[in-house]
């Protein structure tokens, strides 16, 4: 038997709550939550580092991955993260379930909120889908990306690479370059950078920068040149499958490439390359910088784990007691 070592500090759980917590926007964290979450994601990044990486946390809890939508990174990483803290996991996707049929997504949730699970993570293409999950039902809810509105672990985890690779998120620039209009990632992590005092630039063509903005906290410009001035340049695909049918928001992806692309000659030495995935190459981002030593794209994907390890277990941990009892240690 391993000696037992806990991993997790009391000041990293979450405040005791009556009410039955959520994570569906960045609106719901405060400061202090962000930096739990980010502190807590690093512990969980040393445990990963032992030659036994699943640990019992939530050992006879039940996630579900209800996804709507297609996607690889965001529901592969909920999946590993469950499994690695030693939930049971159930993943569902929308082609070949009761949606196929016209089954509502009430009629859905409530289905599986009858398995009483622990935790809902779902995706959906509705803007509200998650808020509207987590009032029908008793489960804790995250929200894995709505419509355009919002993907708060994403933002979580792009937060918690730039301070893996800066060491401070304090008065960092960083440049969101693309299609901010139709993008989640781009709310999300607009709100989240302002909440830890970093400084946002939104670039990209004037019909794809949505109005008034700046009210979020952001500066906006249609110059691409505007990327010098930053720490990391933040590069978002063109979501065609968002888009208005017929609506032409510029003359062609290859305009766009010529004008809002990011280049190595538009890139200044030491710059960092961020980028949600997946990447279009040769559209919005150039192979050689997708591919360059300066890229936290790799990074990013494992950020993505030990984040989504520590906002579900964030959500289902009610304080030190619980904590104490789970003694985080190694199990086969």
């Amino acid at each position: 038997m391993a000696e037992v070592h806990p991993l997790i500090r009391d000041e990293l759980l979450p405040p005791r709550r009556l009410e039955r917590r959520h994570l569906i926007s960045i609106a719901d964290l405060t400061r202090e939550d962000v930096e739990r979450l980010l502190s807590l994601a690093r512990a969980f990044a040393q445990s990963l580092e032992r030659e036994m990486k699943k640990l019992p946390a939530l050992k006879g809890r039940t996630v579900v991955n209800l996804f709507f939508e297609s996607s690889t990174r965001t529901s592969s990483s909920f999946e590993l993260a469950a499994k690695r803290l030693s939930a049971d996991v159930m993943s569902i996707k929308s082609a070949g379930s009761a949606v196929d049929k016209g089954e509502s997504l009430k009629d859905t949730a409530l289905t599986l909120g009858a398995y009483d699970p622990d935790v809902i993570v779902m995706r959906h293409p509705q803007i509200g889908a998650a808020h509207f999950v987590a009032g029908v039902t008793g489960v804790h809810v995250v929200n894995a990306g709505d419509g355009k509105h919002q993907h708060p672990t994403q933002a979580l985890l792009d937060l918690y690479t730039l301070q893996d690779e800066f060491g401070r998120l304090e008065g960092l620039h960083v440049a969101i370059v693309g299609d901010v209009l139709h993008s989640r990632v781009a709310r999300s992590l607009v709100q989240a950078l302002d909440l830890v005092g970093a400084r946002t630039t939104l670039v990209g063509p004037p019909t794809l920068l949505p109005r008034g903005v700046e009210a979020m906290g952001c500066e906006t410009s249609t110059d691409i040149r505007a990327i010098g001035a930053a720490d990391v340049v933040y590069v978002l695909r063109m979501q065609r499958e968002r888009m208005l049918e017929g609506a032409n928001y510029v003359p062609s992806l290859r305009e766009y490439t010529a004008r809002w692309g990011v280049t190595p000659e538009r890139l200044r030495p030491g710059q960092r390359v961020m980028h949600p995935g997946p990447m279009n190459r040769g559209v919005e981002i150039d192979p050689r910088v997708a591919d360059a030593s300066d890229a936290l794209i790799e990074g990013q994907v494992r950020a993505g784990l030990v984040t989504r390890m520590a906002v579900l277990y964030d959500l289902l941990t009610s304080g030190p007691v619980g904590v104490k009892a789970a003694q985080l240690t190694e199990v086969a």
